[in-house]
């Protein structure tokens, strides 16, 4: 049989034109039903979620590493005060409906004890991140991707043990209360110490400080998702209040750290912490590689810094490990000095890192002025 190519071509040509000049009717004159009432033509909703489905698996990085900290408990608890506030609204709670309006979405967004059948881990921490076009599901709110790990902690707890009464202890009434001073306290603690070694404590930093941080948060221009999403839930002048009352709030009187002495670790800690060769101590300890002195601007020391710095006296360990893995990745951003702490960091390993955070996590808490070191 002879193939007319020529006649082939014609008729592709004018199905072509005819398909485009249907789609610009189509889309031009808003001839299909946009309304989530009206649902999805049949087999569509199959199309969509086998699309999502095979997609996450196939750009989620099943290789990359996952904590080994995802049961635990501080984690899960950091996770669900976020999901709380961020999350609740269209997936529901443990043991809670949803809302009709949720439910009146198109897609509608699965009750979370459906949502999280089936992920991986690593699956749950890409959906988290990255969102979901065209669903209602957004992206984290910052590149940074390791606080969405307690999201992820959070997730698998309502797979295996995540009662209602337990999600209950751990959100706490009020954070369903007004979008004020109460969503600050509800992780941070009344008095700027929280009970999650996950979360910074606040009493030992300046009102300098926590304006400074608070308004690069909300501006964006420091990375993290859970603390960029509670900087744009309230008003300015809360954040402005919580700089007021956190950074008058004192640490605890007495240290406790007289006659004690530092672990293996932490002593690692203070001798970088303290390696740089000062003025008038002819005795400093050798300089580490490429490392600065910690103590130049965090303390202890005898002069008076500039509170634009954190004191990261009896901060907790966790936290600062974090902090400083995103100074290394230079992730972290948002203040005056960003680049002298990428600077600073860039030769620490992750042993020094760990090193550190036992050292300042050992000393009193303090603020920046009276850091003092008891175990000389």
């Amino acid at each position: 049989m002879n193939i007319h190519w020529k006649t082939v071509g014609g008729t592709l040509l004018v199905l072509a034109v005819v398909f485009f000049v249907a789609a610009s009717a189509w889309i031009g004159f808003g001839l299909y039903n946009v309304s989530a009432r009206m649902g999805h033509f049949p087999g569509m909703s199959w199309v969509f979620h086998t699309t999502y489905r095979n997609a996450v698996s196939l750009w989620s990085d099943e290789g990359r590493a996952v904590p080994d900290t995802l049961d635990d408990p501080s984690m899960i608890a950091l996770g669900a005060k976020h999901f709380e506030s961020a999350c609740r609204t269209c997936h529901g709670a443990p043991g809670a409906v949803r809302s009709a309006t949720s439910r009146s979405m198109l897609p509608q967004p699965p009750h979370i004890d459906e949502a999280v059948d089936h992920w991986s881990p690593v699956e749950l921490h890409w959906i988290v991140h990255k969102g979901i076009k065209m669903s209602g599901m957004p992206g984290w709110p910052a590149a940074r991707q390791d606080d969405v790990w307690p999201i992820v902690a959070f997730l698998l707890s309502v797979r295996t043990d995540m009662t209602p009464e337990r999600y209950e202890s751990l959100t706490a009434a009020q954070l369903r209360g007004p979008k004020g001073l109460s969503l600050c306290t509800a992780c941070h603690g009344a008095q700027g110490v929280p009970d999650n070694p996950h979360i910074p404590r606040l009493d030992i930093l300046s009102e300098t400080y926590i304006t400074q941080a608070l308004t690069a948060y909300r501006g964006g221009s420091r990375q993290s998702g859970i603390m960029q999403h509670a900087a744009s839930e309230v008003p300015e002048e809360v954040l402005s209040q919580a700089a007021t009352v956190f950074g008058n709030a004192a640490p605890p009187a007495g240290d406790g750290a007289e006659g004690a002495s530092l672990s293996d670790l932490a002593r690692r800690g203070r001798e970088l912490a303290f390696s740089a060769r000062m003025p008038g101590e002819d005795a400093s300890p050798a300089p580490a590689e490429g490392v600065a002195a910690c103590r130049v601007c965090h303390g202890p020391w005898d002069e008076d810094l500039d509170p634009g710095y954190p004191s990261i006296a009896g901060q907790n360990a966790p936290y600062l490990e974090a902090q400083l893995r995103l100074w290394r990745a230079e992730m972290r951003g948002g203040g005056p000095m960003a680049g002298l702490m990428h600077y600073a960091s860039q030769n620490l390993t992750d042993a020094d890192i760990e090193a550190l955070a036992a050292y300042y996590a050992a000393l009193p808490p303090a603020r920046l002025n009276e850091v003092r070191d008891p175990y000389r």
